[in-house]
């Protein structure tokens, strides 16, 4: 109990005016990936709204922010385009369904299985791809475009060094705004983007029929919305424990994130999952228990149907300015360091994750793509077994598994002795490959008239060896 309410109510005048910001920053995030979709705004800003206040309630780590993002975008472009708003609501619901019973199998336990190389290309990947989410709105746009946003990120990095009683991002939107409001100067803003609701989600069930061949649709959507859901939210939430030195629930965000997603699909949601950047912003602000969700979700809701009228004044390049010092946050400057002082095939594993994610947009593929080029620099590492013949006794030194065992069964292709002992007193064997490939050694050298004798198998090497020949 005690830890709920510290949660809620241990830091509330930071958590509220993080939450204030955040909120600020969705909305043009929101209307980005509505956009991207070829949705209502409402199908995103809704999204946004409910998966942060649901999540505030059931997340397992507290300060992260949830919402619609790009990544499940653009899993769902295809299914909108080809069956419409409705299914990808029921998607929507399905996924919530996956990422729930996901959660409660302990699927974050599969965290420790990310290496270190594959986190940082994570993170760079993001930083580079949320600085160049922001060059549309600045590229080809007026010089005072560029003076705003360059105006708005000096702010953001100087007011923390004599105020600190407010988030600095926050006070930077309201003095550009006003600046801009006042002064006249023509800008892209908000509202340009797209159109705002003017009430709140309500409760409803997808108009979709319940039957297989439904199910046969969305279910392949639903399965990739909730791997890339949980992939995001779950490194996000590594990155918010590393950045804040805390830790979190991992399972409990999973279902969290699942439930988060249930509700939304009822209430005229897209599929969402944690936004890094967002959620940099809130702990860069002083956001660090659940209010500061609650509030970003609210605030939502809040600035588009009652201060719609003002919001859509907010300069987009101010906002730019707000996220190029989250994109400078988020990136790892410490990288550089870790290539030159890595092993090669750490750096190529980070290098290569950055580009695949960069390449893709697709950070789950990024991720996965690097697990697995770690795995196989890995395997290729400790595959190195070495035979040494010492008079007749040759000694295995490596582990001995399916990847090593050609070189094994190759070291004996030149025996000339009688008798010959194998000693595997330096080596282990891991799988049936291995005791395999010393039975293959074992026939055909007996089939030579040459004795072969095991010898030093350590406990379980010799229980494997014994349960397989």
């Amino acid at each position: 109990m005690h830890t709920l309410k510290q949660e809620w109510f241990g830091n509330v005048r930071a958590d509220i005016l993080a939450g204030i910001v955040v909120g600020l920053a969705l909305i043009p995030e929101a209307l980005a990936f509505a956009f991207i979709m070829g949705v209502d705004p409402r199908v995103a800003l809704y999204a946004s709204f409910t998966m942060a206040v649901v999540s505030a309630f059931v997340g397992g780590r507290t300060g992260l922010i949830s919402a619609a993002t790009g990544a499940m975008a653009l899993v769902l472009v295809s299914l909108m385009a080809n069956h419409g708003l409705q299914y990808v609501l029921a998607a929507t619901i399905l996924t919530g369904i996956i990422q729930l019973i996901l959660g409660g199998l302990g699927v974050a336990n599969l965290m420790r299985f990310i290496p270190n190389s594959v986190m940082l290309g994570f993170v760079n990947a993001l930083g580079i791809m949320i600085f160049i989410t922001q060059m549309p709105y600045l590229l080809g746009s007026t010089s005072m475009t560029y003076v705003f946003a360059i105006a708005t990120l000096i702010l953001v990095y100087a007011i923390p060094r004599f105020f600190t009683a407010i988030p600095a991002p926050l006070i930077a939107i309201v003095v550009m705004t006003s600046i801009a409001l006042l002064s006249g100067v023509k800008l892209q803003t908000i509202g340009d983007l797209g159109t705002m609701p003017n009430s709140l989600p309500t409760f409803f069930f997808p108009d979709i029929p319940l039957n297989f061949e439904t199910l046969k649709i969305i279910f392949p959507y639903a399965l990739a919305l909730s791997i890339v859901g949980l992939l995001e939210s779950l490194l996000t939430s590594q990155v918010l424990d590393d950045m804040t030195d805390t830790s979190s629930n991992k399972n409990k965000e999973a279902r969290g994130q699942g439930i988060a997603n249930f509700v939304t699909g009822f209430f005229g949601g897209m599929a969402g999952c944690a936004l890094i950047g967002q959620s940099i912003i809130n702990v860069k602000s002083g956001g660090r228990g659940r209010l500061s969700t609650f509030t970003a979700g609210a605030f939502l809701m809040f600035l588009i149907i009652v201060l719609g009228d003002i919001v859509i004044k907010i300069p987009m390049p101010v906002l730019v300015g707000v996220m190029i010092m989250v994109s400078a946050t988020t990136f790892n400057w410490g990288s550089f360091k870790f290539l030159k002082q890595a092993p090669k095939s750490e750096s190529l594993v980070m290098l290569l994750t950055v580009a695949i994610i960069l390449y893709t947009h697709n950070l789950a593929i990024g991720v996965v793509v690097g697990v697995i080029l770690s795995a196989l620099f890995f395997v290729a590492k400790i595959s190195r077994v070495t035979v040494v013949d010492e008079l007749g006794v040759y000694s295995v030194k490596g582990p001995l598994f399916f990847a090593s065992t050609t070189k094994f069964i190759k070291s004996f292709d030149d025996v000339t002795e009688n008798a010959i002992v194998i000693n595997f007193e330096n080596s282990q064997l891991w799988d049936e490959s291995a005791v395999g490939a010393i039975f293959k050694v074992k026939q055909k050298l007996e089939q030579k008239g040459v004795k072969v004798h095991i010898q030093g198998l350590n406990s379980s090497s010799n229980q494997l060896y014994q349960k397989l020949i």
